[in-house]
């Protein structure tokens, strides 16, 4: 029978009706308890991704005009008609993967509400253009007609992975070739010409990598070469292209991950520079650490591991009220977001995984301690157990501030994708365990 230590950070609130002070427990678990452990972890998630999963059903989808509603209540009672063209994205784009890999899921009802999100995106998501191809809108009237455009990838991003998700599912090779094409004009804008942005260099505006760039190339790039060998030639070279990139924001001698950094992967001056955004760095961690697995990168997944997931989770936890900051600033001053110390769903999301991966592979007590932290805390604050599904916006003492369920930034991706994959992995792990 195989043990291990685990260590675990508990707040003395817990027992001591204290919230200041932070205390660590050594447990010796035997493999017996280890699993019993993880089956808690596990059947939790399970029943949480199930509820998610049933609130969208119920309330997001459009059948009038088609795609989905994104703007919900915290009782699902619509209060914005407006679409917004990256959630409808995201949202098929996990009805796909749900329905894809997850026998649960493998329902109609799930499968014609992406097919029906898929038809509305290629419909209307795209704004016509006279001087060149042009961008996906930022968000939509109820009926599809484009109401802003942003001057960012992020809009085309989720549309390639819904369409290429929604090709795996139904087997439409157009609908894969658009999801390329689609790849392809990003890599343009990207890497040799940002002028189809509409984001003309101004004097004062230095250029700048910024992490989120990189990053979704990264995602996308793993999505569109799953299973796909001839693609994953194609986009090695853009793939390593990317954790170069994300590798230039490890700054500060190797103590902080800084959002923003120059072209030339220096530090820029003033707030842009200095900001950092735990939860964005704990995402790259496991895109980092999932795209070095691929690759049998060893040094790279030690580099996801102890900089992309462990320096942001020391710095950014809250020590005196639990979760994660939204921004920090490196040099210690304020930060200029007037949210920054608010406690957001999704970074408690990507700190799950994060996490739980780092386990999976590595097997170190510690990540699972980590894990167990992020954990308690997310489950004890954002969950709506009256209503189902999430709230996303707390304050740095853990209360709801907002308490719509989605809205212009959360829709259904960020929790479903987060229980999704830590089922995934508790059920690997548990396998192995068992073996």
């Amino acid at each position: 029978m195989t043990s291990e230590y685990l260590q675990i950070v508990v707040p003395v609130g817990r027992m001591l009706h204290s919230t200041k002070r932070y205390f660590t427990v050594h447990f010796h678990w035997t493999g017996t308890k280890m699993a019993a452990l993880l089956k808690q972890y596990r059947e939790r998630i399970r029943t949480e991704l199930d509820r998610v999963v049933d609130f969208w059903l119920k309330y997001s989808h459009d059948e009038q005009y088609g795609g989905f509603f994104t703007c919900i209540g915290k009782d699902g009672k619509i209060y914005d008609e407006l679409k917004y063209v990256w959630l409808q994205g995201r949202q098929v784009w996990m009805y796909c993967r749900l329905y894809r890999t997850v026998p649960r899921f493998h329902r109609p009802e799930i499968l014609q509400a992406a097919k029906s999100g898929g038809v509305f995106l290629q419909r209307f998501a795209r704004v016509q253009a006279s001087d060149g191809p042009g961008k996906c809108a930022f968000c939509l009237t109820r009926d599809g007609r484009a109401v802003k455009v942003q001057r960012t990838i992020f809009s085309e991003c989720f549309y390639v992975m819904a369409m290429d998700e929604l090709s795996r599912v139904t087997g439409d090779k157009e609908m894969q070739s658009d999801a390329e094409s689609m790849m392809d004009q990003l890599v343009h804008w990207v890497r040799v010409d940002s002028s189809g942005l509409g984001r003309p260099q101004l004097p004062g505006d230095r250029p700048v990598n910024s992490m989120a760039v990189p990053m979704m190339l990264l995602c996308l790039v793993d999505q569109l070469t799953e299973g796909r060998a001839e693609l994953a030639e194609k986009y090695r070279e853009l793939g390593d292209w990317c954790v170069s990139q994300i590798l230039q924001h490890v700054q500060k001698d190797g103590k902080a991950i800084l959002e923003n950094v120059s072209l030339e992967g220096k530090e820029l001056p003033g707030c842009q520079g200095r900001m950092q955004n735990p939860g964005h760095a704990l995402e790259a961690g496991w895109f980092l650490l999932q795209y070095a697995k691929a690759c049998g990168a060893a040094e790279l997944q030690n580099v996801a591991v102890q900089k992309f997931m462990e320096v942001p989770f020391l710095t950014g936890w809250d020590k005196e009220h639990g979760g994660l900051f939204y921004f920090l600033d490196a040099d210690g001053h304020c930060p200029t977001q007037l949210e920054w110390n608010m406690k957001l769903w999704w970074p408690h999301c990507e700190a799950l995984i994060s996490f739980l991966m780092a386990y999976d592979h590595f097997r170190d007590p510690a990540m699972l301690a980590r894990f167990t932290q992020v954990y308690d805390y997310t489950f004890t604050h954002f969950p709506d157990e009256e209503h189902g599904e999430w709230f996303g916006y707390l304050s740095q003492q853990g209360k709801v501030v907002l308490d719509f369920k989605g809205g212009p930034f959360k829709g259904f991706f960020h929790v479903p994708r987060c229980l999704y994959m830590c089922e995934k992995m508790l059920d690997h792990l548990l396998t192995t365990l068992e073996s």
